[in-house]
């Protein structure tokens, strides 16, 4: 056979495998439509290597049963999800404000993410790493029953090894540690950094790990949950991740400027069976978790939080988190109040500030002065122009790397968690976030937002209209790539 010949040959096979492949992606999964688009001009145009490309960072997870559970644990969860959505309508009363005023966010979210709402709870809030890793440690070492971490990154600094020796110790004294991290967050770990806390009796797992550390297929679905449940009793849950940075102690990024919680009652609960389902999912074997084994806070608690626990994932066809936060800018009578390190939203998420802003709603935004993504940075430049021509307010924030996912609206309800406001949260990543219905938590977010305020230059309309060439340049094509960021 002529090389002529074979080459053609060879051209027509990558040329119908790549046809098959956009087929695939336009007429068999369910795709928001500028994220289908991107795929197909990469695997038209990208012959071979958009194949690779496609089967590392595309393809999407099995909808059906992602976690395993049980047909049981499916009806019991059915029976529990009717049962409060019925009380909820029941005690829809005028002497709760809050329950008839945020009704229908509590309803999508139970029915959508099964966010149970627990009204027992109380909340700390940490905004600096050395103060939350202080008590986190304090805590570890209070333990009497069982610890359970699960974080996106833990780097093998001295803040990695800290956490890693204070739950050795917890273990040689017989409380039961479990933890769970992300392959690709987590990727500088050492391949034995845990094993002495193994041999001490903690178990660990790895969230999609790679085959030899080198290949994985699922690198673009990363769990980027930041979890830590102690005893039952207590959680923290928010944006920090475990490193020497999130200390600001990285030249690079200096002061790291993020948000925590600390939650006391039922909300555990919720925030223990998010754990327990993804600490399955991570099992080699997928024998099954058996919810005995984990310790659940079971008597009603002193706080007077309303919160409901709501995640999202790859796994699920609707966007959660996303629907979550539409609503509540939604809801909002004066202000939004939003601080995030990447603000890429689709286009729903961009009509509803929009709406907002024409109903006379208060938009400010906080995102970083300084990059630590350049694409996503500039593509987060170029949407909150876009808000700018409607009247919100961006401020960019001045002192050190801001990290925080936080929204707060009318000072009435706030949301904190793992979310960034971009594509990649809302449909690729595992996230979790917690909303919390009570005005004084609210308040106390709106102040420290506030004083990030006064650390931050605001980006005027004229100062974004006289930004360079090169600068609009960097926007368009990032903005042009932010479906895949």
């Amino acid at each position: 056979m002529e090389i002529g010949n074979i080459i053609t040959m060879v051209a027509s096979i990558v040329i119908f495998i790549n046809l098959l492949l956009a087929l695939g992606v336009l007429f068999f999964e369910k795709r928001d439509v500028g994220y289908t688009w991107a795929w197909l001009l990469v695997l038209f145009f990208l012959p071979i290597v958009g194949f690779l490309i496609y089967i590392f960072l595309g393809r999407s997870l099995k909808q059906n049963n992602f976690y395993g559970l049980t047909a049981e644990e499916q009806k019991l969860l059915k029976e529990e999800v009717d049962t409060q959505l019925k009380l909820i309508e029941e005690e829809k009363r005028e002497d709760v404000p809050w329950l008839k005023q945020y009704n229908d966010i509590i309803t999508m979210n139970l029915r959508s993410s099964h966010g149970r709402l627990s009204e027992d709870n109380e909340i700390s809030i940490f905004n600096d790493g050395h103060k939350k890793f202080d008590a986190l440690l304090s805590d570890i070492k209070a333990a009497k029953q069982e610890i359970n971490v699960q974080y996106y990154i833990i780097q093998p600094d001295h803040l990695g090894k800290r956490l890693r020796d204070a739950l050795i110790t917890k273990a040689k004294e017989g409380v039961k540690v479990r933890i769970l991290y992300d392959e690709v967050g987590s990727k500088k770990l050492p391949f034995r950094f845990f094993d002495d806390l193994k041999q001490a009796g903690g178990e660990v797992r790895v969230f999609f790990p790679s085959f030899l550390k080198l290949i994985n297929f699922r690198i673009n679905n990363r769990n980027h949950r930041k979890m830590v449940i102690i005893d039952g009793g207590f959680s923290y849950i928010g944006g920090f991740n475990v490193g020497d940075e999130y200390l600001g102690e990285d030249k690079k990024f200096g002061y790291w400027r993020d948000t925590h919680l600390k939650i006391y009652g039922n909300a555990v609960n919720d925030i223990q069976v998010r754990f327990i389902m993804d600490w399955h999912q991570a099992g080699k074997d997928k024998k099954h978790d058996d919810y005995k084994d984990f310790c659940f806070h079971l008597e009603k608690h002193h706080g007077k939080s309303p919160v409901q626990v709501v995640s999202s994932g790859p796994n699920s066809e609707t966007e959660h988190l996303k629907n979550m936060y539409i609503k509540m800018i939604l809801s909002a009578k004066e202000s939004v109040c939003i601080q995030t390190p990447y603000f890429i939203p689709d286009t729903s998420f961009m009509d509803a500030c929009k709406m907002a802003l024409l109903s006379g709603v208060d938009i400010r935004i906080i995102i970083p002065c300084k990059p630590d993504h350049p694409f996503v940075y500039w593509a987060t430049w170029a949407y909150v122009g876009d808000l700018l021509e409607y009247g919100a307010k961006i401020l960019l924030y001045e002192n050190g790397f801001l990290h925080a996912k936080t929204i707060v609206v009318d000072q009435k309800i706030a949301s904190v968690g793992t979310m960034n406001i971009d594509s990649r949260s809302f449909r690729l990543n595992f996230e979790v976030n917690a909303i919390t219905y009570d005005e004084a938590v609210s308040t106390e977010l709106y102040n420290i937002f506030e004083e990030d305020c006064k650390l931050s230059a605001e980006l005027t309309l004229e100062r974004y209209h006289k930004r360079s060439l090169w600068i609009k340049l960097k926007e368009n094509t990032s903005r042009l790539l932010s479906p895949i960021l």
